[in-house]
């Protein structure tokens, strides 16, 4: 392939991506918008009309939202690869550290710092704009900030040493430098899952163990009944910064803990917190986080494959708008092409990851129908989608394509029917 046929394979790409998530956008707008003034039949005794109105408000909004960030992150991959932007700064950094290994780290980190200052406003937006609006923002602008501050400090201890390894086997560990890569990015996320439940989660939330006695018990009941095992059940303050609720697995092997936000129990009755849990350990007893962690590493082989094959290819560099320099190592400014142009050319995949989530959904909910009750779980679901402001009325062909969950009707009636 030509430098030439590539950039018009970009192009097209591209714009095929943002006039697809466009169109499928104003769709749910529309959909959302025309079902505002009417709750479905089978929610009306349970969900208010202003409830479902502030659902589709929310929802529209957002929508909204993520259109305008889509032609602005548009805009920045089309700024950093054909105009030039990228090429501009590698030649900076090069200036400023010279060839080696230094300049490829700098380059990684100052693409990073760029894009990181052209999300900032953006999820400043989204927290205090958005979210505040419709009431769900309780985080202050300092713990917005002490946040930000957390996430870099904490991204480049574990990055740059990350990229420094990944560096050096694509520069010194021959052909097969993507293999080994994988094997050292493989080892990375697993022992991210032991870690991040005990060191890192605990330097942005607080976790203590879950006190209500009665609550515990009928847990414990639950998990000895379903045969999980697990280092401790926890409470997290999730109300410090929003007031969505949700409760989550964490950690791998050993490590494994129930984490729930504090918004969630403040909400639910306790056998309708049991039946969301039995929902939790139906993924976990199916083995649904086991599998979706094996197609990760399984599609991370084949994508570091494929940077195998790029990274050696001068179309590859000169069809996103960058000469590759002579006589250093331009694999840092390969890997930082790859991440730009992958989500291009895969965003069309999106619906197969979707119907695989869903079809897991639609399992974890029968083992908690088999577990639990299922009215229970119905009802703490209908309480979630009403907290969390979620429409019950979305666009079809949007839900299919983007949603990792079914629609809340289809999901229940399934529910009900078991």
């Amino acid at each position: 392939m030509d430098s030439a046929s590539f950039t018009f394979l970009f192009i097209g790409f591209l714009l095929i991506t943002v006039l697809v998530r466009f169109w499928l956008g104003s769709r749910h707008i529309r959909h959302v918008l025309r079902h505002r003034n009417q709750v479905p039949s089978q929610f009306a005794q349970k969900v208010p009309l202003s409830a479902h109105q502030k659902a589709a408000d929310y929802t529209v909004a957002k929508t909204k939202f993520g259109l305008i960030t889509l032609l602005v992150n548009s805009a920045v991959i089309i700024g950093f690869t054909l105009l030039g932007g990228l090429q501009w700064l590698s030649i900076k950094v090069l200036g400023l550290t010279g060839p080696g290994m230094g300049y490829q780290i700098a380059l990684l980190a100052a693409f990073s710092l760029v894009s990181g200052i052209i999300d900032l406003p953006f999820g400043y937006f989204r927290q205090f704009v958005l979210e505040q609006k419709f009431g769900f923002n309780k985080m202050s602008f300092g713990l917005f900030v002490a946040d930000l501050v957390k996430a870099s400090v904490l991204g480049a201890v574990i990055g740059l040493p990350l990229a420094w390894i990944m560096l050096t086997l694509m520069e010194k560990a021959g052909d097969l430098w993507w293999l080994y890569a994988w094997i050292v990015w493989t080892g990375f996320q697993l022992l991210m899952l032991v870690l991040y439940p005990t060191v890192i989660a605990p330097l942005f939330n607080k976790f203590t163990p879950l006190s209500d006695d009665s609550l515990r018990s009928r847990i414990e009941g639950l998990m000895k009944r379903v045969g999980f095992a697990s280092k401790g059940l926890f409470v997290m303050d999730g109300s410090k910064r929003s007031a969505h609720g949700n409760a989550y697995f964490s950690g791998f092997g050993a490590a494994k803990r129930i984490v729930f936000f504090d918004t969630l129990l403040s909400r639910l009755a306790p056998e309708e917190i049991e039946a969301v849990l039995a929902h939790e350990l139906g993924h976990f007893k199916l083995k649904h986080i086991v599998k979706r962690i094996a197609m990760m590493f399984a599609v991370s082989l084949g994508f570091l494959a494929l940077l195998g094959y790029l990274k050696n290819q001068v179309w590859f560099y000169t069809g996103l708008g960058v000469e590759p320099m002579l006589g250093i190592s331009n694999d840092a400014m390969a890997l930082i092409l790859f991440m730009l142009a992958l989500p291009v050319f895969t965003f069309l995949f999106a619906p197969l990851t979707s119907i695989s989530s869903r079809k897991h959904e639609f399992e974890a909910d029968a083992f908690a129908a088999k577990h639990s009750n299922a009215q229970d779980l119905v009802s703490a679901l209908v309480k979630l989608y009403e907290d969390n402001a979620s429409t019950l009325t979305p666009d079809p062909l949007h839900s299919a394509f983007y949603d990792s969950h079914p629609p809340a009707s289809v999901r229940i009636n399934r529910l009900l029917a078991n």
